[in-house]
């Protein structure tokens, strides 16, 4: 039974305009990574401002009003650092790595993207064209195609089922007013969390935020989350120049939050989380129908999806849905091995532990524990979450989650008159 004995040193400060510092410090490392996470993703957009998140990301790196953009990148190139910056649907993140000894540089570049970006018309002119031919890049890719038609319809006329990037149409449409508008409103004192882990101490990371953050106003509460109403379509799309049939199984799963979400998490290792996972073992090891297929949760907030993903031929569509729909109704009918629960446990402890070796992933967990729970979870907490989960939990989420009525299927590529009824998906 993996334990894990060594205890975080973790500090949480809270600045008087709402913004939330959190660091850890790790002596036994020569790096620091250190993010401003801002509480605020894409389903904060109204519909036609998709993708104006992720397009803000991109333009804070095109100049500040003291850096240019080739400034930006010279001065982290110079001491070996690397920056980055990411938009999810509930968050914007801004993050660098560096030796300990450059965090001051590392954390000034930071604090002027967030702070004091250019947003300058020809410059908005130039990224709308950087993120359209981004969108054709993923449109190329069938597996991301899938995935977007099959959100727009689980979660449809809601932000969480509407992509990242944005559309064609939203992207042409954004010019300088918008960015300046939607930025101040988002980057406020009090929607950020700004995380470090790393060999730095507590004390150090709060005298930088304090300085470049400390004066900020806040501004007004952000606007409440509402869930979205889950459909369940069987949508079949033919694109005929895909070598693969590529298909989605999905139902509706728990919220990020929930308390059943280690069980979940057990269900879907179980189902497709690996290569001993029951999906795998079936479809690829023993019939051969299929070199990629595995399962994932995808938990927000107030929502979640667990999907199942495969690339099959267009012969095999049918053979590869009513394998998996089997799949579904074992978990279901019969409850797993103890031996099956164990090995799906300690893959969870293994990856779980062995995801937390890097400074990044330290700092992008304090955040992420900030962001949802609002406290912190030590790694102790996490595994013995794991270990209590019992083979009935795991058989009652099973009859909570495949019910034919909620599961939504997409199927994209060279169909061949290939028809779907939902009685095939009776499980």
């Amino acid at each position: 039974m993996a334990t894990a004995t060594e205890v975080r040193d973790i500090q949480k400060h809270v600045l008087g305009n709402g913004l939330v510092v959190i660091t850890e410090t790790m002596t036994h490392v020569r790096s620091v990574s250190v993010g401003v996470w801002i509480r605020n993703g894409s389903r904060r957009e109204v519909q036609e401002e998709n993708g104006l998140a992720h397009f803000i990301e991109h333009m804070v790196f095109k100049g500040t009003e003291r850096r240019s953009a080739e400034a930006i990148a010279r001065e982290m190139d110079s001491v070996g650092g690397m920056l980055d910056a990411f938009t999810s649907k509930e968050q914007i993140c801004f993050n660098a790595k560096v030796l300990d000894e450059h965090l001051p540089i590392a954390f000034d570049v930071i604090a002027d993207l967030v702070l004091r970006p250019k947003f300058d018309s020809q410059d908005v002119k130039k990224e709308r064209q950087v993120v359209l031919e981004e969108i054709k890049m993923d449109l190329d890719n069938p597996e991301y195609q899938l995935h977007d038609i099959f959100t727009r319809g689980f979660w449809p006329e809601h932000p969480l089922g509407r992509p990242i990037l944005g559309t064609p149409e939203t992207v042409r449409a954004f010019n300088r007013d918008h960015l300046v508008e939607r930025f101040r409103d988002w980057f406020a004192p009090d929607h950020l969390v700004i995380t470090a882990a790393g060999n730095v101490t507590h004390e150090r990371v709060l005298e930088l935020v304090q300085r470049e953050f400390g004066d900020l106003r806040p501004a007004r509460t952000l606007e409440d989350h509402t869930a979205p109403v889950t459909r369940a379509p069987i949508h079949l799309e033919t694109k005929r120049d895909l070598e693969q049939v590529h298909l989605c199984i999905g139902v509706p799963a728990l919220p990020l939050g929930h308390e059943a979400r280690f069980a979940a998490a057990v269900l879907n290792n179980l189902l497709g989380g690996g290569m001993s996972s029951r999906l795998f073992q079936n479809i690829r090891e023993k019939e051969g129908l299929a070199y990629a297929v595995f399962s994932e949760l995808t938990p927000y907030s107030d929502a979640g999806m667990f999907t199942v993903y495969a690339g099959t031929a267009k012969e095999t569509i049918g053979q590869v849905i009513d394998l998996t729909i089997k799949e579904f109704r074992a978990m279901k009918e019969s409850a797993v091995s103890e031996e099956e629960l164990t090995r799906a446990k300690n893959h969870l402890k293994g990856s779980l532990m062995l995801s937390l070796e890097s400074t990044t992933s330290r700092m992008s967990n304090l955040a992420r524990q900030e962001l949802y729970f609002g406290r912190f979870y030590s790694l102790d907490e996490i595994l013995a979450s794991i270990e209590t989960v019992t083979l009935a939990e795991v058989q009652s989420l099973a009859r909570e989650f495949f019910r034919p009525d909620q599961i939504a299927v997409t199927v994209l590529g060279p169909l061949n008159g290939f028809t779907l009824e939902r009685s095939r998906l009776s499980c």
